[in-house]
């Protein structure tokens, strides 16, 4: 059984993930009474991913698999594969499954690159709720121009019958506030001060694309590789993780501790490594002022795919 874990990282979760997949096999070996297959992972992720250290955890992966399947499991082998996945990545009808989670909402560029300084998202990093139609216009098109990619460059590598499972950031009928949003409240409030520079600012934007469910049916109807077998809305607080009876600048403080791990990157290379520690001190305050008087949450979409034949 190949499978292919697209976006997949590095930290606690990439592995996990792997360890998912072999224990809902497993269980459906067993009801099936059949043997369990010998697997052929493929960790996909950009160029500068540090796959190196996900391999030096891998002999401690592969003893647990042992202690917790026995020796009768089938063989697992693990391989990575990088590059980008708004691209093709595998041979053709190579693959039985694909895996995606917190991935696909990431845009292969900047949407605004090329565009006139008139056309630009000025004074804000992301669409926020006062953004005008051109904006989410310009956001919409670059998600629709990727993901159209995307499952094109699927459908080919899947086998027939093949699936895949995708997690993603996207909206629903009930306002959020997104994170992105957050973020550009407090760069506000450093060029205010005078901290960073406004032509800085108003040229940067995070390459990111919540869609609407509506979105997405359109633009997987449009493509023709896969229909859908499965949708749903996951709803998630920012900080889920943290114990209830955590007091805001905790939750705060975890909440900022995982978006600089995701963003500090991006942030870094256009306004400066310097003020990198001053913005995220000033991000979990803003995220504690936000908690007193709204609720902050995560639509994710989980949605199940299978190739079209």
């Amino acid at each position: 059984m190949k499978v292919a874990d697209l976006g997949c990282s590095v930290g606690p979760n990439t592995l996990g993930v792997l360890s998912n997949i072999i224990d809902i096999v497993d269980a459906a070996c067993v009801r099936l009474n059949r043997e369990p297959p010998t697997f052929q992972f493929y960790l996909n992720d950009l160029f500068g991913n540090d796959f190196n250290t996900i391999f030096k955890s891998l002999p401690d992966f592969y003893t647990k698999l042992v202690q917790d399947k026995g020796h009768k499991f089938g063989s697992c082998f693990i391989n990575a594969t990088p590059g980008s996945f708004y691209g093709r990545l595998f041979p053709t009808n190579s693959i039985d499954l694909f895996h995606s989670a917190s991935s696909v909402h990431w845009l292969s560029q900047d949407p605004f690159l090329g565009l006139s300084e008139e056309e630009l998202n000025k004074g804000n990093c992301h669409l926020v709720s006062r953004s005008p139609p051109s904006v989410y216009t310009t956001y919409l098109k670059q998600f629709q121009r990727d993901v159209e990619l995307f499952l094109k460059s699927r459908g080919e590598e899947l086998a027939a019958g093949g699936a895949m499972v995708l997690v993603l950031l996207a909206k629903t009928e009930t306002p959020r506030r997104s994170i992105w949003e957050a973020i550009s409240l407090t760069l506000t409030d450093m060029l205010l001060e005078g901290l960073i520079e406004e032509e800085k600012l108003d040229s940067f934007n995070i390459p990111t694309y919540e869609p609407t469910i509506e979105e997405l049916r359109h633009v997987i109807g449009e493509e023709g590789s896969f229909f859908i077998q499965e949708l749903e809305t996951v709803i998630v607080p920012w900080d889920e993780g943290t114990n209830e009876d955590d007091d805001e600048n905790v939750r705060a403080q975890f909440i900022a501790t995982y978006t600089r791990a995701v963003v500090e990157p991006l942030l870094s290379a256009n306004f400066g490594a310097k003020v990198m520690n001053e913005f995220f001190i000033r991000f979990q305050k803003k995220i504690v002022q936000l908690m007193v008087v709204e609720k902050l949450e995560y639509a994710n979409l989980a949605i199940s795919l299978i190739k079209i034949t």
